[in-house]
Parts: C-alpha cells; sequence; structure tokens
C-alpha cells in the first residue's frame, strides 16, 4: 500500500500551473518543511518533501495555502526520472496529494503565548496556592 501522511509548513506560496488538452487542469506544486520527530545535538530538523496536486485540489492551494501555514496532507508518493540538457538521468519522489487541510486555526497561529490561547479559548488560570474542593 502506497499511503503517506504528513504533518508540516509551506515553505513558500503554492506554484500553479495549467496542463492538458486546453490548459484546463490546474497542478500545484509546493514544498512542505516536515519536523523529524527526534531532535540532532538539541537542534530541530526537517525534511523538505515536494508536493503535487491536481485539478480542485490545486485550485484550493492557490487561493487558500500561503508561505508558513501549517497544514496536513495525505496521498501516495511517486517517484519518476528525466534526463537533464547535459544527458545526465535525474531522479524524482514527490507526494502526490489526494488531500490537504489546514492544521491549524488562525487563532493559534497569531497567539504568542500559552496563557493568550488558555484564555482566548475561555479558560482562566487558577491559582496553585489555592485549595481545591475535589481529590
Amino acid at each position: 500500500m502506497n499511503k503517506v501522511f504528513l504533518i508540516g509548513r509551506l515553505t513558500r506560496n503554492p506554484e500553479v500551473k495549467y496542463a492538458g488538452k486546453d490548459n484546463n487542469m490546474a497542478v500545484a506544486r509546493y514544498t512542505l518543511a516536515v519536523n523529524r520527530r527526534y531532535r540532532k545535538d538539541g537542534e530541530q530538523e526537517a525534511d523538505f518533501i515536494p508536493c503535487v496536486v491536481f485539478s480542485k485540489g490545486a485550485e484550493f492551494a492557490q487561493k487558500y495555502l500561503r508561505k508558513g501555514m501549517k497544514i496536513a496532507v495525505s496521498g501516495r508518493i511517486s517517484t519518476g526520472s528525466y534526463k537533464d540538457k547535459d544527458r545526465k538521468t535525474i531522479y524524482t519522489t514527490d507526494v502526490i496529494v489526494e488531500e490537504h487541510e489546514f492544521a491549524e486555526s488562525a487563532r493559534e497561529k497569531e497567539s504568542t503565548g500559552k496563557e493568550d490561547k488558555a484564555q482566548d479559548e475561555g479558560f482562566m488560570d487558577v491559582p496553585s496556592d489555592e485549595e481545591l474542593p475535589f481529590e
């Protein structure tokens, strides 16, 4: 089974071109920066995954997705190759996106700290020196 799930941030705005017999099929390309699970020497590392999406999904990407947005994608891996102008074989690997969606709200992106986020969501801080009515 060839199925991929990724959550990451767009490294740039999607690049959209039109292809097909009548130039009527949208094709969007973007790169997703996906943090690795473990840190190396205390530093966060990321992989930069090239993604391609077609038709309505590409039009959605063009209209709503922007650099820095956190999105979730699902799709499949596609590999290929071609010869460059020097006749050297270039190998490619892309994620063909079947679905993509927002992975954070605008409010979450704008929030700078936990206290702000908690108050935005209707929560309040409870002083730790007070006795709580339950154990």
